[in-house]
C-alpha cells in the first residue's frame, strides 16, 4: 500500500471529557463523534508539560523536557553542553522530518514557537497566533491579514477575545462564524486538502480555541444554558490547592474570586466553542472523505492539554490533576486500523513522532513508543508515563507518574506528595499517601528515576528529589494581554487617556 496521507488536527486546552461520543451528556459534538467511530479512542493519553509552549515543541520535537529543554512557557532548562539549537539537540522537527520521508507538507494555526516565524520544515506554512507584538508581526500573521483583506469590517482589537478582566467572563465573538480564526483554519485546510500533488501529505492544522477567553461566535455563544451545566467537580482546599501554581494562577487570570454559577457560565461558553470547532472540524473531514484515498489517510486527533474549568478550585492549566493533563486522542486509519474502538494504552504527545514515522514506513519512536502496534494490539504499551513542569532545581518544579490506576505527584515547593487511584477515585479528591505507602515509595523511584539525565538533574538532591520549604508565590499580579499591535499595552491611567486621539461620527 501506498504511504498514507497523514493529517494532524490538534486544539488548545481542550478537556479530555468534551466529546459526546465519550460520555459526556451535557455537550453536542456530532464531528468529534464521528471521528470517534472513525478509529481508536485512547483513554489514557496525557500531555507530559501541560502549558502551551512546552508541549507544542514535544509535539514536534518527539522528545519529553528533558531533553528538549522546555518545562513551561518562556521557560528553558538546555542540559549542559547541549546544543543552544532545539533540532540539533532533539533532532529535525516532524514535518522537517516528513519532508525528507517524501511527504508534501502543511501547517495551519497556532503554532507557539520562539521565534514567532520559526522555520519548521512546512511547505506552506499559515500563522494564527493569538496575540500580537506588534503592527509588523500583525501584518504577517496569515489569519489577520486574510480577515482585513475579506472582511475589514471585523479588523479590531483583540480578534480572539478580550484577555484582561474579562478572561473567564462569558464573551460573543467579534466575528460572525464564517470569519473566525477557527473557520479561517478549516478553510485553508480544505485548500490544501484540493492540491493536486503526487505525493502523500503531511498536514497540522492548530485550532486557537476552546483556549480562553470564552468567545464563541453567534448563535453557538447561546447554545448551552448556564443552569442546565454541570457545577465544578471540587473537594478540599488542602488537596486543592497544595500546588501553589493554582491559587497564584487563579489570581493571575482574574479567576480567584469566581464563584459556582461563574463557573457555570463559563462552562456553557467553553462548551459552545467546542461546538463551534466540531463545525468547522466536519467541514475538514467532509473533504477528507471526499478523496479516493479517504481510507488510507491516517488522522490524529489531541489536544496539547486540558483546562481546570473550576475543578479543584483551579482554572487553566500547569498542574498534574486530569483535568489539565488528561487530554483527548483520537486515531483513525480506516484502511488499517479498527473502527470505533477504545484503548487504554498510556499514551503522550511524544508519542505523534512515532505514529507519523511509522506510518510513512520509516519509524522513528524518540522518547515515544510504536502507538499503531498497540491500537492494532499487537504490542504492549508503557508500564509508566511521566511528565515535568517547572524548571528543574527550582520550587516551581513538578513531576508526575502515571502507572495502571494510580497517579503520583511531586511539587518541590514544600516537597509535597499527592498520591491518587484513579480508578476508585478518578476526580483526585482522596490522597492515598498514608495507606498504599509501597504504591507511594514506588512510584517515588520511578519519578527520581525519571530525573537521573542530564537535563533535569537540578531536580535531584543527592538520591532523592531535591525539596524546598514551601513558599507562597507573589499573588499580586494580573494578566493583561491587550493588542499591542494597536499600542494598547495595558490599563490607563485615567479613564479619559483612551480616548486620546479617538472619535466616531453620528
Amino acid at each position: 500500500m501506498a504511504q498514507p496521507n497523514i493529517l494532524y488536527i490538534m486544539t488548545d486546552q481542550q478537556r479530555f471529557d468534551t466529546i459526546a461520543a465519550l460520555g459526556n451528556e451535557h455537550i453536542y459534538t456530532p464531528n468529534f463523534d464521528r471521528l470517534v467511530r472513525r478509529g481508536v479512542t485512547f483513554t489514557n493519553a496525557y500531555s507530559e508539560c501541560p502549558v502551551c509552549v512546552p508541549a507544542r515543541y514535544i509535539i514536534r520535537s518527539g522528545r519529553l523536557p528533558p531533553t528538549l529543554g522546555c518545562y513551561g512557557n518562556g521557560s528553558w532548562h538546555v542540559p549542559e553542553g547541549a546544543p543552544e539549537n532545539v533540532e540539533d539537540r532533539c533532532g529535525a522537527y516532524l514535518p522537517r522530518t516528513m519532508q525528507k520521508l517524501g511527504y508534501r507538507t502543511f501547517g495551519i494555526g497556532k503554532f507557539h514557537t520562539s521565534p514567532w516565524d520559526e522555520d519548521l520544515g512546512y511547505d506552506v506554512h499559515l500563522h494564527s497566533e493569538e496575540l500580537y507584538g506588534s503592527q509588523q508581526q500583525r501584518s504577517r500573521d496569515a489569519y489577520a491579514k486574510w480577515l482585513a483583506d475579506n472582511y475589514p469590517a471585523y479588523d479590531r482589537e483583540n480578534l480572539m477575545g478580550e484577555r484582561t478582566e474579562m478572561y473567564y467572563q462569558p464573551q460573543r465573538s467579534v466575528q460572525s462564524a464564517e470569519a473566525t480564526v477557527e473557520a479561517w483554519a478549516a478553510k485553508m485546510t480544505k485548500e490544501q486538502l484540493a492540491v493536486n500533488d503526487d505525493r502523500p501529505f503531511f498536514g497540522f492544522v492548530s485550532f486557537i480555541g476552546p483556549h480562553p477567553p470564552l468567545a464563541p461566535p453567534e448563535p453557538f455563544h447561546r447554545m448551552y444554558n448556564p443552569d442546565k451545566m454541570p457545577s465544578p467537580q471540587t473537594g478540599s482546599i488542602e488537596i486543592d490547592h497544595m500546588d501553589e501554581q493554582i491559587p497564584w494562577m487563579n489570581r493571575f487570570i482574574w479567576a480567584d474570586e469566581l464563584n459556582d454559577f461563574s463557573a457555570r457560565l463559563a462552562k456553557a461558553r467553553y462548551y459552545g466553542e467546542i461546538s463551534y470547532i466540531d463545525m468547522c472540524l466536519g467541514k475538514i473531514l467532509d473533504a477528507v472523505e471526499a478523496r479516493d484515498d479517504a481510507d488510507n489517510t491516517l488522522i490524529c486527533f489531541f489536544s496539547d492539554h486540558g483546562e481546570h474549568l473550576g475543578d479543584h478550585h483551579a482554572w487553566q492549566k500547569e498542574s498534574f490533576f486530569e483535568a489539565s493533563c488528561h487530554i483527548p486522542f483520537l486515531l483513525s486509519w480506516p484502511s488499517k486500523l479498527p473502527a470505533d474502538t477504545r484503548n487504554d494504552t498510556l499514551v503522550g504527545l511524544t508519542d505523534l513522532f512515532g505514529i507519523a514515522t511509522t506510518a510513512a514506513g520509516k519509524p522513528e519512536l524518540r522518547d515515544g513508543i510504536d502507538v499503531l502496534a498497540a491500537a492494532s494490539d499487537h504490542a504492549d504499551g508503557r508500564e509508566s508515563l511521566l511528565g515535568y513542569y517547572g524548571e528543574p532545581g527550582t520550587t516551581n518544579f513538578k513531576v508526575m507518574v502515571r502507572s495502571g490506576d494510580w497517579k503520583y505527584i511531586f511539587m518541590a515547593n514544600g516537597g509535597r506528595e499527592q498520591l491518587f487511584n484513579l480508578k476508585e477515585d478518578p476526580q483526585e479528591r482522596t490522597l492515598r499517601n498514608a495507606d498504599a505507602p509501597q504504591v507511594l515509595t514506588r512510584l517515588r523511584r520511578i519519578a527520581t528515576e525519571g530525573c537521573f539525565q542530564p537535563g533535569v538533574s537540578d531536580a535531584l538532591e543527592g538520591a532523592d528529589l531535591k525539596k524546598f520549604p514551601y513558599t507562597q508565590y507573589d499573588r499580586k499580579g494580573r494578566i493583561a494581554q491587550m493588542d499591542r499591535s494597536r499600542g494598547v499595552e495595558g490599563f490607563p491611567s485615567h479613564p479619559a487617556d483612551v480616548l486620546e486621539g479617538w472619535e466616531f461620527d453620528i
